[in-house]
């Protein structure tokens, strides 16, 4: 591992209330590896993020219809990493892409889970992940099924701790009652979206079960998509991931999004460039802090299609204690989007 010049030092959280530390910046691989960014690209991202101190690498069954699975693993082996160094994670529902008949091939029901695990490991070339998430919730299938299946996946050593992704707080906490009732494992985590412009799950739908089950949160796009970034604050360039027209789901988003509230995204990062100014960083690495700055969050999973990208990102640790209560809410104050607090019902 060779630590690249002007890069802090990693920060390692645990994540919930597990024994299971991961890096606060971790690497995903949606909309890129094995994607838009070629294998040689992906390596090299990769390596970057390991010589920065990242041990933890997402991916999911669906990301490139498997081929982000399978590059990311061949760049585990290709740069001889121990298996014990790192923590590897992927995601099960949408596995229609390997049968004909997609019926079964989707979805968290017993047989799709034990399968789509096993087809994963092949994938990545591992003879388990770290953490493996139910990417959706499957409201047709009973959650006893689910979290019984996930727990045989554990009691097998296929995976050593399972979680959620864009579950709402009433499923995540239906989970915990059948683990509960029938003696098993509840999910540990969950991967939401977080960023300054989304805020509401993390803030307050998720806050009962950081108490009651603490739970972790390892959060995707805290750079809002690349908003947060301050490379659309004077229009779409050419080169960026809106101006694109290959991948369908986010061809045309921010024309979807609506012009009016596009607009008010853009000009609220305007109004908060300055602050990143006067901290003298970059306005991406400003966001990724504050996304950091949050105690529920054990890791933030960052995209990237270049090393320099990973480089900047991590630059965002040396930020936190800049990130004082006045300069967090001075961004409230321009946000004008922070959740109200849970009060009592009594």
């Amino acid at each position: 591992m060779s630590q690249p010049e002007g890069v802090p030092a990693m920060e390692y959280r645990f994540l919930g209330r597990s024994g299971l530390q991961v890096s606060a910046i971790s690497l995903g691989g949606w909309l890129t590896y094995g994607g838009h960014v070629d294998k040689e690209g992906t390596f090299e991202c990769m390596k970057t993020a390991y010589d920065c101190g990242v041990n933890f690498f997402d991916c999911a069954e669906g990301y490139a219809g498997g081929e982000s699975e399978i590059v990311m693993g061949e760049a585990i082996k290709k740069y001889g990493w121990k298996r014990n160094d790192l923590v590897i994670s992927t995601k099960l529902y949408w596995g229609q892409a390997f049968g004909d008949n997609i019926v079964n091939n989707k979805g968290l029901s017993r047989k799709h889970i034990i399968e789509g695990m096993d087809a994963s490991l092949k994938r990545l070339g591992l003879e388990y992940v770290d953490l493996i998430y139910a990417h959706r919730p499957d409201r047709q299938t009973p959650i006893e099924e689910t979290v019984r299946a996930f727990n045989h996946l554990i009691n097998t050593g296929k995976a050593f701790y399972w979680g959620t992704s864009e579950w709402n707080a009433d499923e995540i906490a239906h989970a915990w009652r059948y683990a509960d009732k029938l003696g098993l494992i509840g999910p540990v985590m969950e991967q939401p979206q977080y960023s300054m412009i989304c805020r509401e799950k993390v803030e307050t739908e998720y806050s009962l079960l950081y108490r009651e089950h603490g739970l972790g949160l390892t959060v995707f796009s805290p750079l809002g998509g690349g908003i947060l970034t301050g490379k659309y604050k004077n229009g779409i360039p050419d080169d960026s991931r809106y101006a694109q027209q290959s991948v369908e789901f986010i061809k045309g988003f921010w024309q979807r999004t609506g012009k009016e509230q596009w607009d008010e995204r853009i000009q609220k990062v305007n109004k908060i460039e300055p602050i990143a100014e006067k901290l003298g960083v970059k306005m991406n690495v400003l966001a990724l802090a504050w996304v950091l700055k949050n105690p529920n969050v054990s890791s933030a999973i960052t995209g990237a299609s270049s090393p320099q990208q990973i480089v900047d990102n991590c630059k965002a640790l040396a930020v936190l204690d800049k990130l004082t209560p006045e300069i967090m809410q001075q961004i409230d104050e321009i946000l004008e989007n922070k959740p109200p607090a849970l009060t009592p019902r009594f």
